[in-house]
């Protein structure tokens, strides 16, 4: 019979609840994880999970996406490398679409001095072009339609979550105009930084609903590191270095 991985403090996120042998099968989509594996990925055994802040030692299921490049030393667990798949496949499909910005960053107002632009600074560090507020709007520049040109002219939509978006989201704020844009298309990623997916689903279940990655499981330049390498592929096909 299966054990749970984590008996005492229970799991830190979906992620962790739905790779653990016990309780996979209680979280709804994540459960198919085993009943139909993809050709796209394979699976190890990884003591102490990783990149994952967590485990205590624990065994951690990771697994290599075939955009990982060769020689990473990034692992992804079988629930991030599903969530991803579907948006790789979008933005392949733009590769060859000239002067797109590879990621269009949405975060609340209050997070644009902090986890915002951390995450911003270690993207564009990698390489990765991104559409971000702060350097993006000019002065007396209409922000809605600053907005609008962005997430028109970017392959990727990341939706920073912390509490600060969650406040926003409930008060129907121009970061909920943002998400409804970003939800109306498939390429999406939910980075949940300093929450839960728990509260998320409390505010837009829709959302809460995309798989995405976490910054419970790993450092936030872990997250920027698998970003970067999702759309490492599609920058060299479109002639960039």
């Amino acid at each position: 019979m299966a054990r749970c991985t984590a008996p005492v403090r229970g799991h830190s996120s979906p992620n962790a609840a739905a790779d653990c042998p016990a309780c996979g099968g209680r979280y709804g989509r994540y459960a198919s994880y085993g009943s139909s594996p993809r050709s796209s990925y394979s699976y190890s055994g990884d003591r102490g999970g990783g990149s994952s802040s967590g485990g205590g030692g624990r065994v951690r299921a990771t697994t290599k996406p075939h955009w990982s490049p060769p020689g990473s030393s990034v692992s992804y667990t079988p629930t991030e490398v599903r969530a991803l798949t579907s948006v790789r496949s979008s933005v392949e499909s733009l590769a060859k679409v000239p002067d797109l910005r590879d990621v269009f960053l949405c975060h609340a107002w209050d997070d644009r001095m902090g986890a915002a632009q951390e995450l911003h600074g270690l993207l564009e560090s990698a390489g990765v072009r991104v559409w971000f507020s702060e350097k993006d709007v000019g002065l007396g520049v209409p922000l809605l339609r600053a907005i609008d040109k962005g997430l028109a002219n970017s392959r990727v939509g990341v939706v920073l979550v912390t509490p600060a978006l969650l406040d926003r989201i409930s008060a129907e704020g121009i970061a909920e105009r943002e998400l409804s844009a970003l939800l109306a298309r498939e390429r999406l990623i939910p980075v949940v930084h300093k929450t839960t997916y728990e509260a998320l689903r409390d505010v837009s279940p829709l959302l809460a609903s995309r798989g995405g990655l976490n910054t419970a499981e790993e450092t936030m330049e872990g997250v920027a590191t698998k970003l970067s390498e999702l759309i490492t592929v599609e920058r060299s096909l479109t002639g960039r270095s």
